[in-house]
């Protein structure tokens, strides 16, 4: 329960896709605090009890679920919407926070090299968010996020959910965190904002497809900034953004090579194997399992022919 909110958005109040002509779920003053109730990013297709069955049986169709939309008064295309994101609460069940991460055929940066489903059911503690365990050693540290946050589009009809836009929408940026002020452009009256696809954990890439999905309650506070003719979001951080995995330092792989997504695919690959080669692990568990703590980082990109791009995993996970 949020003590400050002006508005909560409940579960039921979600949509799937982007379209501008949908009917606002609340019509707010620019400054109002929101509650929202978020489901995972499977619609509660995937829970606590899933097994890797119902990962081959997921409908598409209700994929990233997104609470919304609010309408924003004095809202015009040209303006941002400023969102504040004040906190993140995880809905546990029995008590306990969950979340899941699937391999989903055909989905995810090395899907040609995984094509069978996987999938790994995650409980953490919702009141401490202590790391999340993995298997009998790793321990992954948790930062709660919001994977979907963005305005309706410009364009009349059904947009997916999927790819991100200018506007925003899957960034699955994991730095949208508790604390973080992010600015939307606004391409329609009343900007039309939603959230969801809440992770309680992912690395940067989110290579798998799948970060740690877990639903949370978001609270956050839009504001209205006019004129602000943005191209695309900005987001500004209250502070540091790796601590929670820093102290260990990192093991790091690389792709080197005049293509970034090769490079990129060679480095997540190259950290898969090392993983099996100095933990005994399954390469698909390696797989989901960096997806939700490991870095891809450009490196490099200015000493043409080659690139190079690098993979941080963190040491404190098996530390």
């Amino acid at each position: 329960m949020c003590k400050a909110c002006d508005y909560t958005i409940h579960g039921a109040q979600h949509h799937f896709g982007w379209d501008n002509s949908l009917a606002p779920a609340q019509r707010v003053e620019p400054g109002q605090t929101i509650l929202f109730h978020c489901h995972d990013s499977s619609a509660g297709q995937l829970g606590p009890s899933s097994t890797v069955a119902d990962v081959e049986t997921l409908d598409f169709g209700k994929i990233n679920p997104v609470s919304g939309p609010i309408w924003v008064e004095g809202a015009q295309p040209g303006d941002a919407i400023k969102v504040t994101l004040d906190s993140f609460a995880p809905r546990a069940q029995d008590g306990k926070g969950w979340g899941w991460t699937a391999n989903i055929p055909g989905f995810g940066l090395l899907a040609d090299q995984f094509t069978d489903p996987a999938l790994h059911i995650w409980a953490y503690d919702p009141e401490t968010m202590a790391p999340s365990l993995f298997g009998k050693e790793g321990r992954v540290p948790l930062k709660p996020f919001a994977g979907t946050i963005g305005n309706a589009l410009a364009e009349p009809g059904l947009h997916s959910v999927v790819p991100p836009r200018r506007v925003g929408g899957n960034l699955d940026i994991r730095d949208l965190s508790a604390g973080t002020t992010l600015y939307l452009p606004v391409e329609v009256a009343g900007a039309l904002f939603s959230v969801g696809d809440t992770h309680a954990a992912q690395g940067d890439g989110e290579v798998c497809g799948t970060a740690i999905e877990s639903p949370m309650d978001v609270v956050l506070t839009l504001d209205l900034v006019k004129g602000a003719n943005l191209k695309t979001p900005r987001f500004t951080t209250p502070g540091p953004v790796t601590r929670h995995l820093d102290h260990k330092g990192y093991e790091v792989t690389t792709g080197i090579g005049p293509d970034l997504m090769t490079a990129s695919r060679d480095a997540v690959a190259g950290m898969v194997d090392h993983l099996c080669a100095t933990r005994g692990m399954a390469a698909v568990d390696a797989y989901m399992l960096v997806s939700t703590c490991g870095d891809l980082r450009i490196s490099e990109i200015v000493d043409m022919p080659n690139w190079i791009v690098s993979f941080y995993f963190p040491r404190c996970v098996f530390e």
